[in-house]
C-alpha cells in the first residue's frame, strides 16, 4: 500500500483567468502513514507549439514530406511547501498557494496543428521518488492594448453579384452588412443587420452566417527553413430561413455570443509561433443558379489588461480537465 492515499488540487470551478491576474488554490495531500522527508510542490506551466507536414521540392525532380514545427515557453513557476520537522503524519494536509500570471500571455488555444495550454500540477516526492501527482488544465484569456481605431463606426460592408438563371435570364443580388462596431471582447454579444436586395425573379430562402478564425502559424523545417501556414476554423455558424421575394429588399437582424476564451487579434505575445485574425462571412446560397453571394466582415478581438488580481467566472466556460498519477 502506498504511503500517499491521494493528492488533490482545489481551484475555482469553470474559471477563466486573465493574463496578469492571480491563481489561488490548495493542495490537499492525504497519507496512509507517516511520510519522512517529503517534498510537496506545485507548478504552473504554460507552453505553445505548432506542427504540420508539407511537401517540398514538388517543382523539382524530387518531392518529400517534411515536418514543420515551432514551440514557445510562456510561464514556468514552482512553489515548494515547507514541511515542519521534515515529516508528515497520516491523515490530510492542506497547503495554500498562489501564482501571479505574467501580464502578457496568449489565450488557451487548440486546433489541428497548434496548441497553447496551461496547467497547475501538484506532486509529492519521497526519497527522490514521485509518490503522487495531480494536474489540472487552466483556461487563460490573453489581453492586449488595442489602440487602433475600428475600420469604420458603424461598420458597413457591401457585396454585389450578377447571376444567371433560367438559361437566358440575369439579375443582381446585393448584400449590405451593418454593425455598430467591429471590436469585441470574448463573451460579447455580436449584433449585425444583413440587407438583401434581390433583383431577380427568384426567391432566396437561406442565408448562412459564420465566424472564422484564421491562425497564421510560423514553423521551421529540420534544416531551420522558415515556413508559414494558415489554419482556418469555423467558430460559430447560424442558418437563417428567409423569404426574400423577387425584386424586393429583405432585412435580417442576427445575434450570437462569442466564446468565453478567444485569442486576441494579432497578439504580439505569441506571434513567434502564431497570430489570429477573425472574419464574419455572410453567404447567400442560390441553388437555382449553382452559385452564392458572399460578404466578409473583419472582426477584431481584444481584451483589457486586469487592474487587480482575480479571475473571471464565466457561464458556459469549459471546466479544466485533470490528470493524476500515483505510484
Amino acid at each position: 500500500m502506498s504511503v500517499v492515499k491521494s493528492i488533490e488540487l482545489v481551484l475555482p470551478k469553470d474559471a477563466v483567468y486573465l493574463a496578469g491576474s492571480s491563481i489561488k488554490g490548495q493542495v490537499i495531500l492525504t497519507l496512509n502513514s507517516t511520510l519522512v522527508d517529503p517534498i510537496v510542490k506545485v507548478e504552473l506551466v504554460g507552453r505553445g507549439y505548432v506542427e504540420w507536414s508539407e511537401e517540398i521540392g514538388a517543382s523539382r525532380d524530387y518531392s518529400r514530406d517534411v515536418i514543420c514545427n515551432n514551440k514557445a515557453d510562456y510561464v514556468h513557476k514552482i512553489k515548494t511547501f515547507p514541511v515542519q520537522d521534515n515529516w508528515l503524519s497520516a491523515g490530510s494536509h492542506t497547503f495554500d498557494f498562489h501564482f501571479n500570471l505574467p501580464p502578457r500571455l496568449p489565450s488557451t488555444f487548440a486546433s489541428k496543428i497548434g496548441h497553447v495550454f496551461y496547467y497547475v500540477q501538484a506532486s509529492c516526492m519521497g526519497r527522490e521518488h514521485i509518490l503522487a501527482k495531480k494536474r489540472m488544465y487552466l483556461l487563460i484569456q490573453g489581453t492586449s492594448d488595442f489602440k487602433e481605431r475600428p475600420f469604420q463606426n458603424p461598420l458597413l460592408v457591401e457585396a454585389e453579384k450578377k447571376v444567371s438563371y433560367n438559361c437566358c435570364s440575369q439579375g443582381t443580388i446585393s448584400l449590405q452588412i451593418q454593425m455598430e462596431k467591429n471590436v469585441f471582447t470574448p463573451g460579447d454579444k455580436v449584433v449585425f443587420t444583413t440587407e438583401i436586395n434581390n433583383q431577380t425573379n427568384k426567391c432566396i430562402k437561406t442565408v448562412i452566417f459564420a465566424l472564422y478564425a484564421h491562425v497564421h502559424c510560423v514553423g521551421f523545417t529540420p534544416s531551420t527553413e522558415r515556413r508559414l501556414r494558415i489554419d482556418s476554423s469555423e467558430l460559430l455558424r447560424q442558418e437563417a430561413k428567409t423569404q426574400s421575394i423577387p425584386f424586393n429588399t429583405t432585412k435580417i437582424v442576427s445575434t450570437f455570443n462569442l466564446p468565453p476564451v478567444l485569442s486576441v487579434s494579432g497578439n504580439t505575445q505569441d506571434s513567434d509561433i502564431m497570430n489570429t485574425h477573425y472574419e464574419l462571412v455572410i453567404n447567400v446560397h442560390l441553388p437555382w443558379s449553382l452559385t452564392s453571394v458572399k460578404a466578409k466582415v473583419p472582426i477584431i478581438i481584444t481584451s483589457t489588461p486586469v487592474n487587480s488580481a482575480g479571475c473571471m467566472l464565466l457561464e458556459g466556460a469549459v471546466s479544466p480537465t485533470s490528470q493524476d498519477h500515483q505510484n
